[in-house]
C-alpha cells in the first residue's frame, strides 16, 4: 500500500513552515476557562506554556501579535467580563498588542482581524492556542480561504474527549490527531513542536 499524500504535496503547496520573523503571530482563545472546569483540556498547562515560549520569541522579533478571545456573553464559560473568560496570565497582552474579540470560531468572522493583518502587510501567520478542533481548526481554515499561508505548531494547541457519533468516546488525542492531520492536509503547515519553526 502506498504511503498516503496530502492535497498541500499535490497542489505544490509549501511543506516548510516560514520563519517567525516573516509572520505575525495569532493567539486564539488562551482564555482561563481551558484551565479547569467543565472545558477543561487535556495538556492544557503544556500547551500554554508553549504558546508563551512562542510568544516571547515573537516579542523579541518585533512582529505582529495579535490576541484571540472568544465572548459568549454573561454568565457563561466564555465571559471575558469574568476571570473565567480572561486570557491566561503566562500569555497575557501587553502594551501594544491587539486584542479582537470575536464571537464565532472563525476568528475571521465579524471582526476586523483580516484589516489589522492587512494594515502590517503580512500575508503569513502562526496560528496557536485552543481548541484545536475548533477555533484552531476554523481560524486556520478561514486564513487559508482568504489567502493567507498559515503554519500551526501542534504543541501550542490542545483540545477535549468528544462524544462518539453512535456511542462512545474520542479521547483527547484523538480529536486532537484528526483535527490537525486534516489541516495539514491543504490549510496549513503543521510542526510538532513550537522549535519547528525557525526564528
Amino acid at each position: 500500500m502506498s504511503e498516503p499524500v496530502t492535497l498541500r504535496q499535490l497542489s505544490g503547496l509549501p511543506a516548510e513552515p516560514a520563519p517567525l520573523s516573516e509572520c505575525a503571530l495569532i493567539l486564539v482563545d488562551a482564555q482561563n476557562t481551558y484551565r479547569s472546569g467543565v472545558m477543561a483540556l487535556t495538556g492544557i498547562e503544556p500547551a500554554l506554556d508553549e504558546c508563551a515560549s512562542l510568544l516571547a520569541r515573537a516579542r523579541a522579533l518585533k512582529i505582529p501579535v495579535i490576541h484571540i478571545q472568544h465572548d459568549a456573553g454573561p454568565g457563561s464559560p466564555y465571559d471575558i467580563r469574568a476571570e473565567i473568560g480572561a486570557i491566561a496570565d503566562k500569555v497575557a497582552p501587553i502594551e501594544g498588542e491587539a486584542v479582537v474579540v470575536k464571537n464565532y470560531p472563525n476568528s475571521f468572522v465579524g471582526t476586523d482581524l483580516d484589516a489589522r493583518l492587512k494594515a502590517v502587510g503580512t500575508t503569513k501567520l502562526v496560528i496557536a492556542g485552543f481548541m484545536t478542533h475548533m477555533c484552531i481548526n476554523s481560524t486556520s481554515r478561514g486564513a487559508f480561504n482568504l489567502g493567507y499561508a498559515v503554519t500551526v505548531p501542534a504543541s501550542a494547541t490542545a483540545t477535549r474527549p468528544l462524544p462518539a457519533i453512535g456511542g462512545g468516546t474520542l479521547t483527547a488525542d484523538s480529536v486532537q490527531a484528526v483535527a490537525l492531520a486534516a489541516l495539514g492536509d491543504l490549510f496549513a503547515v503543521v510542526v510538532p513542536t513550537t522549535a519547528g519553526i525557525q526564528d
